[in-house]
């Protein structure tokens, strides 16, 4: 009586064949969720420039911590804590802000951005964390 199955060799060599398939789609698939995390955290940057653009024109001629646009209802609480893996701070000095989003880690996003009051979303100044030759540099 002869028994039907896959023997050892042709087992071996499906693990071998998925082994690779994982090896060349794992990569791709990360590279698309830093690259849907970084475009999360530039429309982020652009809803902290429409929260301030609001508050300045009711509030004499000043921009608002991130607590205060929250308690003013131009920013919801998810902003006190890391939102699509990057956190937001924002700087504030009267007439002057920048709205910093910063990758909780080299996984969750490749590069860092800011935001001025001249509302132009630009890549980290700190060259480690923005393309090469881009540091400071608009989002394209």
């Amino acid at each position: 009586m002869r028994h039907k199955g896959f023997s050892l060799l042709e087992l071996l060599i499906v693990v071998a064949i998925i082994l690779i398939i994982a090896t060349i789609a794992i990569p791709s698939l990360l590279r698309s969720r830093q690259s849907a995390q970084e475009s999360s955290a530039v429309a982020q940057l652009r809803t902290i420039n429409t929260a301030e653009v609001t508050y300045i024109a009711s509030n004499q001629g000043s921009y608002g911590s991130i607590p205060l646009l929250i308690t003013q209802g131009l920013l919801d609480a998810r902003f006190t804590a890391s939102i699509s893996g990057y956190n937001f701070t924002l700087d504030v000095s009267g007439n002057d802000y920048t709205a910093n989003a910063t990758a909780v880690s080299s996984n969750a996003g490749r590069f860092d951005f800011f935001t001025r009051p001249d509302y132009v979303i630009r890549y980290s100044t700190d060259q480690t964390r923005a393309p090469s030759g881009l540091s400071g540099e608009p989002v394209r």
